[in-house]
């Protein structure tokens, strides 16, 4: 089965990872000035599709590596070129932050709606996977999960409920509400938490994406079996960098 170039050795995943985290650094630069100490400045989403710090291969077997390749190159990668042609049309400044129209989307076009939240949920899905992840949270993280749902355990069986029960298509997200807390919530087709039409808003700092094409080739229609491998895949430090700069 074919992988990604990028997991072809340790050296190179370790490179793909430096540079991954150099371009997120480079573009948190003077950020909070635009949107204010409030904003997760760190992690401002660019316009352009990232490469990934792994192979299509590296999730297996919770995530196929067919999967991952279809999904990454062709369905994330339109969102990303079709996010562009918006931007153009629609005269955005594009070395912005892709929050800054993410937190007005109301004012632009279902276009930009559809390919703007799809770019960012597929840019900081990546970024919070990893081979090998799991086990649990620690440090601030898990206190505040402790404290926003009673233990672990119970935050993951909401989220995964949420994750199920989402109708159709659509994204399950821990995320930080504007008081500071956690709260999960799921959203529709690529609507986010950041949008300004979303029913719960907030700084998402986990997010599961529930689409058929995220999961079919490998589980069908088991679609909770495939929220249940999502565990197994977690890169909790990157969550809890989310969660650090949100709160901060």
């Amino acid at each position: 089965m074919k992988t990604n170039p990028s997991n072809s050795s340790r050296r190179t995943f370790l490179a793909n990872s430096a540079k991954a985290g150099l371009t997120v650094g480079l573009l948190g630069t003077g950020i909070s000035d635009i949107f204010g100490k409030e904003s997760s400045s760190t992690f401002s989403t660019a316009y352009t599709q990232q490469p990934l710090a792994y192979g299509f291969d590296a999730l297996e077997p919770h995530i196929d590596a067919r999967t991952m390749e279809i999904h990454f190159t062709k369905h994330a990668a339109a969102y990303a070129s079709n996010l562009r042609d918006a931007a153009k049309e629609e005269g955005v400044d594009t070395t912005l932050p892709l929050e800054q129209v993410l937190g007005s989307i109301s004012k632009y076009s279902t276009k930009m709606r559809n390919n703007g939240g799809g770019h960012y949920n597929h840019e900081l899905f990546w970024s919070i996977l990893q081979p090998m992840g799991g086990a649990v949270p620690e440090g601030a993280l898990l206190s505040a999960i402790n404290s926003s749902f009673g233990s672990f355990e119970a935050f993951v069986a909401q989220f995964e409920a949420a994750a199920k029960t989402r109708f159709g298509s659509g994204w399950a997200w821990l995320l930080v509400d504007a008081n500071g807390h956690l709260v999960v919530s799921s959203t529709a087709n690529q609507d986010n938490p950041l949008m300004d039409i979303a029913e719960v808003q907030g700084t998402p700092i986990l997010g599961l994406d529930v689409w058929e094409h995220a999961y079919y080739l490998h589980y069908q229609n088991r679609r909770p079996d495939y929220v249940a491998a999502f565990w197994k895949v977690v890169n909790w430090k990157a969550v809890a960098a989310r969660f650090a700069a949100a709160t901060t």
